[in-house]
């Protein structure tokens, strides 16, 4: 299983330099890590948490399906200081346009939305993530929530490794992967919603073969990213935690994705 095949390399002296707190870099086919930095360290993993939100909601929900998105989900994300996707209160958005909330300008709004719906309730939901979690190996993650934010009294945590395996299993739903991957999404205005136009926080995005993943950040946290990139014919997939500088880490992202590239299969 993909869980075990996780297990750490060999320093390598020419990987590039990491500079996030950990950060692993994996062939997605075969399993094989190619760069592992503190990848089992427990520690906030802010927004990252949405991709297992969005991943749950896809195996519930047809893309099609509606959610009504309610004040207290509007409320949540800017009582919590989140990013949101501005959504409002009374719009019925298609699970499809609700993911590209969640992931793009990662939306706490519609993150609560989508785990108070497909729970049922946000309770719920938090349960199936965590339970989620374990079948898929994930033996160092906890969630209190479906968008990150910190929680007093109570906080999650995950690991670079962890974090890796859920995002293999992430792109490999075709439509998860897509949504991930879109730079700019544009909704226009029906009878059920007002119109809406999301831009990914996603800076890896647009770079030589990149498809996705998540970016997060929370003061705890520090600044986060999830990320892949088909590169010679292979997916390698990334994740970088605890960076103090946005920028760094779609840079070094960038770097671990050309020099992965590199290595033999």
């Amino acid at each position: 299983p993909l869980g075990t095949a996780l297990a750490s390399p060999p320093a390598d002296a020419g990987a590039p330099a990491v500079h996030g707190r950990a950060a692993i870099l994996v062939d997605a086919a075969s399993g094989a890590v190619r760069l592992s930095d503190a990848a089992e360290r427990r520690m906030p993993i802010a927004s990252l948490t949405k991709t297992m939100t969005a991943y749950l909601v896809l195996k519930a929900a047809k893309p099609t399906d509606l959610v009504e998105v309610e004040r207290e989900d509007v409320r949540y994300a800017v009582n919590g200081g989140g990013t949101t996707a501005h959504l409002r209160p009374g719009d019925r958005l298609p699970v499809g346009d609700m993911l590209h909330a969640l992931m793009l300008p990662s939306g706490a709004d519609a993150a609560h939305a989508l785990a108070r719906t497909y729970g049922p309730g946000v309770r719920g939901f938090v349960a199936r993530m965590n339970a989620t979690a374990r079948q898929l190996g994930m033996k160092d993650t906890y969630y209190v929530n479906a968008d990150g934010l910190p929680m007093p009294g109570s906080d999650g945590y995950s690991t670079a490794k962890d974090q890796a395996l859920l995002a293999v299993q992430a792109l490999r739903d075709p439509a998860l992967r897509k949504v991930a991957s879109t730079r700019r999404y544009t909704l226009h205005r029906t009878a059920t919603h007002r119109s809406y136009t999301w831009s990914n926080t996603n800076r890896l995005l647009g770079t030589r073969g990149a498809v996705g993943l998540k970016t997060g950040f929370t003061r705890a946290a520090g600044f986060s990213l999830a990320f892949a990139g088909e590169r010679g014919g292979r997916l390698l997939v990334g994740v970088i935690l605890g960076e103090s500088v946005s920028s760094r880490r779609f840079e070094t992202a960038r770097a671990l994705l050309d020099w992965g590239s590199r290595q033999s299969a």
